[in-house]
C-alpha cells in the first residue's frame, strides 16, 4: 500500500489519520510481524493481525562473490516461486538489481531468465521486498536501483510504477528517481506511456543489434516493432522528459559484433542524445551463443564516429550472476 491507501484504510477502521505514516515507517525499517510496532495501541496491532499480512522473502540461496564481493539472492516467495536479486559494490554505492516477474515471456535469445516462460507478476510489495530484506541481510545501505532481473518491468507497467512510488516516498526507501534505472527491451507503447510521467529515471533499452535482421532473431520482440519504431520512440522519450538513454548492446560472438555493425550502430544513434553500453555476455549453458572477442575493437570503432561508450564491468562470475541463472540452476536440481 502506499501511504496514502494505507492511512485511508486505517480512518475506515475509526483511526487518526497520523497512524498511517506510524505503520507505513514500520513497513520499511523491515519489520516482519505487527507485534513489532511498539508505538501503536496493542487493540490496533491485534486488529492489523487479524486483517492484514507482511509479505518477507525468505533467502533459498545466497552466493557470495570471492572475486568482488557481489552478493546473489535467491529468494523464495510465498507462493513456492523463486525470484534473484544481485547485490553489487561500487565506489559510488551500492546497487541492488531486482527482478520484476517470475521468469519472462520476451524469449531473448541470450538470457537465462525467459527459457521457462512467464510464470506470474511480482507485486508491489515482493519487489520492495528485495531492495528491503536484501539491505537488511546484507547489512548494506542500498543507494541505486536497477530493474534488470528476471522480467520484463514495462510487462508488469502498474506493479512498477507503483514499486517506484513506494521506494522513492520520503518516509519508505527515500531513494531518488535519478538512482533508479529501467530497463527494457523495448516495448513502444509503455515507453510512450512512462514518458507521459516524466519521471526523472535513467531508461536503458535493450537494443543488442542494429537491424531488424538480425535483432530478430535474438529478441522476438523486434518482430512486431521494428527497430526503426523504436528508436522514434527513443527519439520521443528524449524530446519529452530531457532524459539521456542508455542503450544496451550483449556483444554475442559472430552475431552483432563485426564492424559493419558497429557502424550500423553508429548511424543509427546520430543525433540521438544517449551512449551505448556495452555488454560482456555471460555464459548460459543451455544457449548456444557465446561471449564476443571484439569488446574493445567494436567499442573503438563507435568511438571513432563519436558515439558515447562504456562497456559494463562484470561483477560476480563465479556465482551465477547473469540474469536466471541460479533460479535455472535450482529449478532443474528440483527436477
Amino acid at each position: 500500500m502506499t501511504l496514502e491507501e494505507l492511512t485511508a484504510w486505517l480512518q475506515e477502521q475509526g483511526e487518526p489519520a497520523f497512524r498511517g505514516k506510524q505503520v507505513f515507517r514500520w513497513f520499511y525499517r523491515g519489520a516482519t510481524s505487527f507485534g513489532e510496532m511498539s508505538d501503536l495501541s496493542k487493540p490496533l496491532r491485534q486488529k492489523l493481525e487479524e486483517q492484514c499480512f507482511l509479505s518477507k522473502p525468505k533467502v533459498a540461496r545466497k552466493q557470495v562473490s570471492a572475486l568482488d564481493g557481489t552478493i546473489k539472492y535467491l529468494w523464495e516467495l510465498a507462493d513456492g516461486n523463486c525470484i534473484e536479486t544481485v547485490l553489487m559494490r561500487y565506489k559510488h554505492g551500492n546497487t541492488v538489481c531486482i527482478s520484476c516477474q517470475v521468469g519472462c515471456r520476451m524469449g531473448c535469445a541470450f538470457c537465462a531468465s525467459t527459457l521457462a516462460g512467464k510464470v506470474r507478476d511480482l507485486t508491489p510489495a515482493e519487489m520492495v521486498d528485495q531492495v528491503l530484506f536484501t539491505q537488511i541481510d546484507s547489512g548494506e545501505p542500498i543507494s541505486n536501483i536497477v530493474l534488470m532481473g528476471i522480467g520484463e518491468p514495462l510487462d508488469n507497467y502498474d506493479t512498477v510504477m507503483k514499486f517506484l512510488t513506494l521506494v522513492n516516498h520520503p518516509d519508505g526507501l527515500n531513494i531518488g528517481m535519478r538512482h533508479i534505472s529501467l530497463s527494457t527491451c523495448g516495448l513502444v507503447d509503455k515507453i510512450d506511456k512512462l514518458a507521459q510521467r516524466g519521471l526523472q529515471l535513467t531508461l536503458s533499452v535493450s537494443l543488442h543489434a542494429p537491424d531488424d535482421e538480425t535483432r530478430s532473431k535474438i529478441m522476438p520482440v523486434n518482430r512486431g516493432i521494428g527497430v526503426e519504431r523504436l528508436m522514434d520512440c527513443c527519439r520521443r522519450y528524449f524530446q519529452t522528459t530531457g532524459r539521456r538513454i542508455s542503450y544496451e548492446y550483449a556483444m554475442i560472438d559472430g552475431v552483432n559484433d563485426s564492424d559493419q555493425q558497429a557502424d550500423r550502430l553508429a548511424s543509427l544513434l546520430k543525433g540521438t542524445p544517449g551512449h551505448v553500453n556495452l555488454i560482456p555476455l555471460n555464459d548460459v549453458e543451455e544457449s548456444p551463443l557465446k561471449p564476443s572477442r571484439r569488446v574493445a575493437a567494436f567499442q573503438k570503432r563507435l568511438e571513432s564516429q563519436g558515439v558515447t561508450v562504456t562497456v559494463r564491468r562484470k561483477l560476480g562470475g563465479d556465482i551465477d550472476a547473469s540474469c536466471g541463472q541460479l533460479r535455472r540452476k535450482a529449478m532443474r536440481e528440483e527436477n
